[in-house]
């Protein structure tokens, strides 16, 4: 097949779109009440950058050892690697810059996130060529990655992060990550090609784990807003007042996933749902009257 190395797919192999996730790094130091410190909030920016070649790095090698399975996957058969627009030996040398960048620039920042990331990468090169394929331990491996995230942004900007911070990190991304393998429960029984682990789920499995994972995600979230040094850090006691936003906001992802089935992404929702971006931006709002206004 002819190669069309144009910008689009690079930036589709780079999976660009998917660097949403990588603001999570940001997470200590805007919840700490430092984002407009110039120092911080660079530092985070770097090891956002950072983190952002790092998963480049990973999807590019997570696409080239699933090529023959990604082109039997009704989506996944568009990615650069499997329909060839992007060649093999190209998409290694790329996926080697970026990884060799991120890990040289983490290092030049500080050590410490030089480890977390190599530890990323580590841990995703092992996911993408063996525990992606083990029923559960998949969707962990994905939430640990956000919790390095969170972490990452902590050690580059000498901001420690709460405990409701990690846990609460973790949740969503179990969450998150269980409702994407729903869609590919349901592509399976449709029969599409997808990944081998999914014989290890079935749709009451994946619902009684979503519902479980949301009620804990709203009950830990209601603890954090009355916590008494969460309180006295926000200096307010209506930070409750989010919780509404909290819990319809999942309700309402619980409702793409179950009742719409369109949770295969949970970046696209991100990027194109309204109802979502008006949610997080009515969270953040307050957030940010709390922290940097009031």
């Amino acid at each position: 097949m002819i190669q069309k190395n144009s910008v689009k797919s690079y930036l589709k192999l780079l999976r660009t779109e998917q660097y949403i996730k990588n603001l999570f790094v940001f997470a200590p130091v805007f919840f700490g009440g430092k984002l407009l410190l110039q120092t911080a909030f660079l530092n985070a920016l770097i090891a956002f950058a950072c983190f952002c070649l790092a998963a480049s790095a990973i999807y590019i090698i997570n696409d080239y050892f699933d090529i023959e399975e990604d082109r039997k996957h009704p989506v996944k058969c568009f990615r650069p690697l499997a329909a060839g627009t992007i060649g093999k030996q190209t998409a290694l040398l790329l996926m080697a810059v970026c990884a060799i960048t991120s890990l040289s620039v983490s290092f030049w920042l500080s050590k410490q996130l030089f480890v977390i990331l190599a530890i990323y990468i580590i841990m995703n090169l092992l996911y993408s060529k063996w525990l992606k394929h083990i029923t559960v331990v998949d969707v962990n491996i994905i939430a640990i990655g956000f919790l390095l995230r969170v972490i990452a942004g902590a050690v580059a900007t000498a901001v420690e992060p709460s405990v409701w911070i990690l846990l609460i990190t973790y949740l969503l991304a179990l969450f998150l990550g269980f409702a994407k393998r729903r869609a590919d429960v349901l592509l399976s029984m449709d029969g599409k090609e997808v990944r081998r682990n999914i014989d290890g789920y079935n749709l009451n499995f994946i619902d009684t784990i979503l519902s479980i994972l949301a009620a804990v995600i709203i009950v830990s979230y209601i603890f954090y807003t009355i916590s008494p040094e969460v309180q006295e850090h926000y200096n307010s006691k209506f930070l409750y007042v989010s919780i509404i936003f909290v819990v319809n906001g999942l309700l309402y992802y619980m409702k793409l996933t179950l009742v719409d089935k369109v949770s295969s992404s949970p970046t696209q929702i991100i990027l194109r749902n309204r109802t979502v971006q008006l949610t997080v931006l009515c969270y953040a709002a307050i957030m940010v009257y709390l922290l940097y206004i009031k």
